[in-house]
C-alpha cells in the first residue's frame, strides 16, 4: 500500500514512475533556517545563524533565524533567489510523475511562498488557488522596543515607545498553494478527467469534513482546523492529521496514489493510509524516518485491532 524511502527526495524521486501519481502534498522547507535542515543557502551571515556575541549571551532567547536590525547584508538578499533556484531543482521533477490535470498542495512560509510559486509556475504547473489553514494557537515572538531602552536605564525613550514592537504579528494561518498539472492541449478537463481521474474537486466531501469553519462561507478556501494533542511532539512544523485528510479527499479517491517527497514524520502518509490511499514518502532525516516507521506500524495496529473486533 505503501512506499517510505531514507534519502534526497531531488534523488530519490527520479525513480518514480512518470505520470503514475495522483497528488502531491508535501510540507517543504521554507528556507527560514527554522532548523538545521531548513537551511538552504550559502548565507554565512553570523546573526542569521544564530552565532553572533548577543545571540551567544543571550542563549535560547534568540532563534536561529534572527536578524542584524541594521539591515540585511548582501548575502541575506541572495537567500530568496537561493530558495528559488532550490525549488527549481525539483520541480520538473514533481510535474513528470504526476498525471495530467493533477493537483499540488505546498505548504509554504509565508516570506518564501512567492517564490516557490515562480519556480513552480516556470517549472510548468498553474497556479490554481492559496488556501489558508486558520490556526486556533500560534507563538507571538514580538519584542518590546522599550525594554531595550529600559536596560539602557533610558526612561524617556521607554515611555516614547511604550506599546510599540519589533517583529510580527501572531501567525495564525499558514498558506497552502495549489498546484495543477495543465491537461494536454486539444484535450478538455472533463475528457482529461475521465482518462486520468483527476483534475476535479470534490465539493460533497468538502462540505462534510469542514464542519468546523463556522461562520465561514461553505467551500471556501479558508480551512479553520484545530490541532489535536497527537499531532504535536514529533516534528517542530507538525501539521493536524484531519488538515491533510481534507486536503487529500477534496481532490482524491480510494486507492489513488499520494506522493510526499519532504514527510518529515510522516502525518501525509499517516492521513492517506487512513483514507486507503496508496502513498510514496521520502525523507532525509533518520530519526524522523524512523518516526514516520513507528506512526505507520501503529496505524498498521489499529487496523488489526478494528478487523479483530469487528
Amino acid at each position: 500500500m505503501g512506499r517510505i524511502e531514507l534519502g534526497d527526495s531531488i534523488q530519490l524521486i527520479k525513480s518514480v514512475e512518470t505520470e503514475s501519481v495522483h497528488l502531491i502534498l508535501s510540507d517543504i522547507p521554507y528556507g527560514i533556517n527554522y532548523d538545521e535542515w531548513d537551511v538552504l543557502h550559502n548565507n554565512t551571515n553570523s546573526a542569521l545563524l544564530g552565532k553572533s556575541p548577543a545571540q551567544e549571551k543571550c542563549g535560547s532567547v534568540f532563534k536561529t533565524r534572527g536578524k542584524p536590525l541594521n539591515g540585511w547584508a548582501q548575502s541575506d538578499r541572495n537567500i530568496p533567489n537561493e530558495y528559488y533556484q532550490w525549488c527549481l531543482s525539483w520541480a520538473a521533477d514533481w510535474l513528470r510523475v504526476l498525471k495530467p490535470g493533477a493537483s499540488c498542495f505546498v505548504f509554504a512560509g509565508r516570506r518564501m511562498a512567492h517564490r516557490c510559486i515562480c519556480a513552480m509556475e516556470d517549472s510548468g504547473f498553474i497556479f490554481k488557488d492559496m488556501i489558508s489553514w486558520e490556526k486556533d494557537s500560534a507563538a507571538y515572538r514580538a519584542q518590546r522596543v522599550s525594554c531595550v531602552f529600559d536596560r539602557r536605564s533610558d526612561e524617556q525613550n521607554s515611555l516614547h515607545w511604550e506599546g510599540w514592537k519589533i517583529g510580527n504579528l501572531r501567525p495564525l494561518f499558514e498558506p497552502i498553494l495549489w498546484f495543477m498539472k495543465p491537461y494536454p492541449q486539444g484535450s478538455t478537463l472533463t475528457d482529461n478527467i475521465l482518462k486520468y481521474e483527476v483534475g476535479a474537486f470534490n465539493e460533497k466531501k468538502l462540505k462534510e469534513l469542514t464542519s468546523l469553519n463556522e461562520g465561514l462561507e461553505i467551500c471556501s478556501n479558508i480551512l479553520k482546523v484545530k490541532t489535536q494533542k497527537s499531532d504535536r511532539g514529533l516534528h517542530p512544523t507538525q501539521k493536524a492529521v484531519e488538515l491533510l485528510e481534507i486536503l487529500l479527499s477534496l481532490v482524491t479517491k480510494e486507492g489513488q496514489t499520494v506522493l510526499d517527497p519532504f514527510c518529515g514524520c510522516g502525518t501525509t502518509l499517516v492521513a492517506a493510509r487512513k483514507l486507503k490511499r496508496k502513498y510514496i514518502g521520502f525523507e532525509i532525516n533518520e530519526g524522523y524516518y524512523n518516526s514516520i516507521l513507528a506512526r505507520m506500524r501503529e496505524e498498521l495496529q489499529k487496523e488489526e485491532g478494528g478487523l479483530n473486533s469487528g
